[in-house]
């Protein structure tokens, strides 16, 4: 079996909506593959005293509409062609929500989970130091995606003004309270994802109310599209994490609701780690079942929302989704195949593709940035009433454009995103 590539995925799609839209030749040829990218070694001195070196990247796909944005992964099994798809995506994600930004993307492969804090510092200031000449508040602002926090982004903003001797809070998103961050910043992806989904009832005559979901991952995305699916009336009966103990994901159900409280990060009550991972004796003693780490797939509901990682739905499992299910929102990137897809079309299923529906991290690192160039910061209720307005509206384009020519919600979300992008390069005289 071919070892799946994410670009390759990325490059499929385009070239589908590419075709559909009669794109000339140097257009699609300019957008397949990014304008730059860098490939570097980090060499971090560890706490014993040895020297350990880790491969990093960024990648940059498309700045014709503006800075390239988007997140650093640390991520042992990360690869070029993650970051070069995930690149791709950002650009379109920009795009789809029509905000001033162009799609990046950057990584190191490694474990944080087995680093100390210490070590994980040395590496972020050790990526900054590679990458200080081709990011910047005007050129391309990086914000944290898996296995990052707020805290690895403060030091790395330290180690960028440090070298650049001058206050620059605008150069990463993402950041902590209180040094640059933004309020509703941490809400703002899950929330994002339930803002579309909500929309989607609407269209459908369906009261949230009566509705379940399950969830695919219990990192950020996903304890907060449970929070707000729970706090608007839906119940969260499954969420699956990844057991780093035991090396395999799990899948935690509950008939009677998983209450948010016990997976929320900044919860009191919370029985996830940092990392999303659910501990299994807190979970059993609230009477959660334990699954094997795909039945998060199989539920009996009414809303599917996978939320870690690319590749999670595809050919081999893709008939395992039940009857149910009536709609599919992607909080995660890339994490439904092409093959896939094709099924989840047959059966009616109805899709909120990856780069619309989790659009509202970006959406909120840009107001963010908005908010550090201009040194000032807006109430919570501010921030979260801008990211409704501007999630729920680009959800309508593409909602109103799949109807009237009668495509794919995808496929609706690729033409009005690459029309976009396409339209700027033509501007500059590119293509």
């Amino acid at each position: 079996m071919e070892k799946f590539n994410p670009f390759k995925m990325a490059q499929q799609q385009f070239d589908a909506v590419a075709e559909k839209l009669g794109l000339d030749g140097g257009t699609r040829a300019l957008l397949r593959v990014p304008e730059r990218e860098m490939h570097f070694t980090i060499p971090v001195r560890m706490d014993d005293g040895t020297v350990k070196v880790f491969q990093g990247f960024r990648v940059q796909h498309n700045t014709s509409r503006g800075p390239g944005k988007g997140g650093i992964r640390f991520h042992p099994e990360e690869t070029v062609d993650t970051v070069r798809a995930l690149a791709t995506w950002m650009t379109w994600k920009c795009a789809v929500v029509d905000i001033p930004l162009g799609g990046s993307k950057g990584g190191a492969i490694c474990d944080p989970r087995e680093m100390s804090m210490l070590e994980q510092e040395r590496l972020c200031r050790g990526w900054i130091r590679k990458v200080y000449d081709i990011i910047g508040p005007e050129m391309d602002v990086p914000a944290p995606d898996v296995m990052t926090t707020g805290q690895h982004m403060l030091w790395m903003m330290d180690e960028y003004e440090t070298i650049a001797r001058a206050k620059k809070p605008g150069v990463i998103t993402g950041k902590m309270l209180g040094a640059g961050g933004s309020l509703g910043r941490t809400e703002a992806t899950g929330y994002g994802v339930i803002y579309t989904v909500r929309e989607a009832f609407k269209d459908f005559g369906m009261q949230i109310q009566n509705a379940t979901a399950s969830i695919q991952g219990a990192g950020n995305v996903a304890q907060y599209a449970c929070e707000l699916f729970t706090e608007i009336g839906g119940k969260v009966v499954a969420m699956s994490c990844w057991d780093n103990n035991e090396k395999k994901p799990y899948t935690y159900s509950c008939d009677d609701g998983i209450d948010p409280k016990y997976i929320i990060s900044n919860s009191p009550d919370r029985i996830t780690d940092k990392f999303g991972t659910i501990d299994p004796q807190k979970a059993a003693d609230l009477g959660w079942k334990k699954e094997d780490g795909d039945a998060w797939l199989s539920k009996d509901v009414t809303v599917l929302l996978p939320s870690a990682k690319e590749n999670e739905i595809r050919i081999d499992n893709v008939n395992d989704i039940a009857s149910t299910v009536k709609i599919i929102a992607s909080g995660a990137n890339g994490p439904i195949t092409p093959e896939a897809d094709e099924v989840i079309k047959k059966r009616n299923i109805f899709l909120i593709p990856d780069f619309l529906a989790n659009a509202g991290g970006v959406t909120c690192s840009y107001f963010e940035q908005v908010q550090n160039n201009m040194n000032y910061y807006w109430p919570k209720e501010e921030v979260l009433q801008k990211l409704d307005q501007k999630m729920s509206s680009a959800y309508r384009a593409v909602a109103d454009l799949s109807k009237e020519k009668g495509v794919y919600m995808r496929d609706a979300a690729y033409m009005i995103a690459i029309e976009r992008v396409a339209l700027a390069c033509k501007l500059r005289g590119l293509v």
